[in-house]
Protein backbone atom coordinates (compact mmCIF):
# COMPACT_ATOMS: atom_id res chain seq x y z
CA UNK A 1 0.00 0.00 0.00
CA UNK A 2 3.12 2.19 0.99
CA UNK A 3 4.43 2.08 -2.63
CA UNK A 4 1.41 2.96 -3.91
CA UNK A 5 0.92 6.02 -1.88
CA UNK A 6 4.08 6.65 -3.07
CA UNK A 7 3.44 6.24 -6.95
CA UNK A 8 -0.05 8.78 -6.80
CA UNK A 9 2.24 10.98 -4.44
CA UNK A 10 4.71 11.53 -7.20
CA UNK A 11 1.64 12.17 -9.83
CA UNK A 12 0.40 15.07 -7.62
CA UNK A 13 4.15 16.43 -7.40
CA UNK A 14 4.29 16.89 -11.16
CA UNK A 15 1.01 18.19 -10.47
CA UNK A 16 1.76 20.93 -8.41
CA UNK A 17 5.34 21.41 -9.67
CA UNK A 18 3.29 22.12 -13.60
CA UNK A 19 0.61 24.76 -11.43
CA UNK A 20 3.39 26.26 -9.89
CA UNK A 21 4.91 27.41 -13.00
CA UNK A 22 1.01 28.32 -14.72
CA UNK A 23 0.38 30.57 -11.08
CA UNK A 24 2.25 33.68 -12.24
CA UNK A 25 3.86 34.45 -9.24
CA UNK A 26 0.42 33.16 -7.27
CA UNK A 27 -1.61 36.22 -8.97
CA UNK A 28 -3.81 33.59 -10.93
CA UNK A 29 -6.25 32.30 -8.57
CA UNK A 30 -7.20 28.41 -10.20
CA UNK A 31 -3.52 27.56 -10.38
CA UNK A 32 -3.01 28.75 -7.09
CA UNK A 33 -5.58 26.76 -5.88
CA UNK A 34 -4.43 23.40 -7.86
CA UNK A 35 -0.47 24.02 -6.43
CA UNK A 36 -1.62 23.92 -3.01
CA UNK A 37 -3.94 21.29 -3.16
CA UNK A 38 -1.67 18.98 -5.19
CA UNK A 39 1.00 19.72 -2.69
CA UNK A 40 -0.81 19.03 0.04
CA UNK A 41 -1.64 16.01 -0.60
CA UNK A 42 1.71 14.65 -2.25
CA UNK A 43 2.93 15.84 1.05
CA UNK A 44 0.35 13.86 3.21
CA UNK A 45 1.11 10.89 0.92
CA UNK A 46 5.11 11.22 1.01
CA UNK A 47 4.70 11.37 4.79
CA UNK A 48 2.23 8.33 5.20
CA UNK A 49 4.27 6.19 2.85
CA UNK A 50 7.12 7.10 4.75
CA UNK A 51 6.18 5.50 7.76
CA UNK A 52 6.81 1.76 6.15
CA UNK A 53 9.21 2.72 3.44
CA UNK A 54 12.86 3.94 4.54
CA UNK A 55 13.11 8.22 4.06
CA UNK A 56 15.98 7.75 1.01
CA UNK A 57 13.81 5.43 -0.93
CA UNK A 58 10.70 7.38 -0.66
CA UNK A 59 12.44 10.49 -1.28
CA UNK A 60 14.12 9.33 -4.08
CA UNK A 61 11.17 7.46 -6.17
CA UNK A 62 9.11 10.78 -5.26
CA UNK A 63 11.08 13.09 -6.65
CA UNK A 64 11.84 10.73 -9.59
CA UNK A 65 8.62 10.25 -10.60
CA UNK A 66 7.54 13.97 -10.19
CA UNK A 67 10.62 14.77 -12.19
CA UNK A 68 10.22 12.54 -15.20
CA UNK A 69 6.67 13.24 -15.57
CA UNK A 70 6.64 17.04 -15.19
CA UNK A 71 9.39 17.21 -18.22
CA UNK A 72 7.22 14.22 -20.36
CA UNK A 73 4.00 16.97 -19.59
CA UNK A 74 6.12 19.68 -21.11
CA UNK A 75 7.32 18.03 -23.69
CA UNK A 76 3.52 17.04 -24.53
CA UNK A 77 2.34 20.06 -24.32
CA UNK A 78 5.06 21.58 -26.39
CA UNK A 79 6.20 23.89 -23.26
CA UNK A 80 9.73 22.49 -23.78
CA UNK A 81 11.54 20.81 -26.47
CA UNK A 82 11.71 17.09 -26.95
CA UNK A 83 14.90 16.06 -27.14
CA UNK A 84 16.46 12.47 -27.97
CA UNK A 85 19.20 13.06 -25.06
CA UNK A 86 16.56 14.44 -22.34
CA UNK A 87 14.32 11.25 -23.38
CA UNK A 88 17.50 8.82 -22.60
CA UNK A 89 18.19 10.60 -19.09
CA UNK A 90 14.43 10.62 -18.08
CA UNK A 91 14.46 6.75 -19.14
CA UNK A 92 17.40 6.60 -16.54
CA UNK A 93 15.86 8.18 -14.18
CA UNK A 94 13.00 5.59 -14.70
CA UNK A 95 15.21 2.84 -13.94
CA UNK A 96 16.44 4.45 -11.15
CA UNK A 97 13.34 4.15 -9.63
CA UNK A 98 12.44 1.06 -10.70
CA UNK A 99 16.03 -0.28 -8.85
CA UNK A 100 14.88 1.29 -5.76
CA UNK A 101 11.92 -0.80 -5.95
CA UNK A 102 13.72 -4.14 -6.86
CA UNK A 103 16.21 -3.28 -3.88
CA UNK A 104 13.49 -2.84 -1.36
Amino acid sequence: MSWILLVVSGFLEAVWATALGKTEGFTRLGPSAVFFTALAASMAGLAFAMRELPVGTAYAVWVGIGAVLTVAYAMATGDEPVAVLKIVFLTMIVAGVVGLKLAH
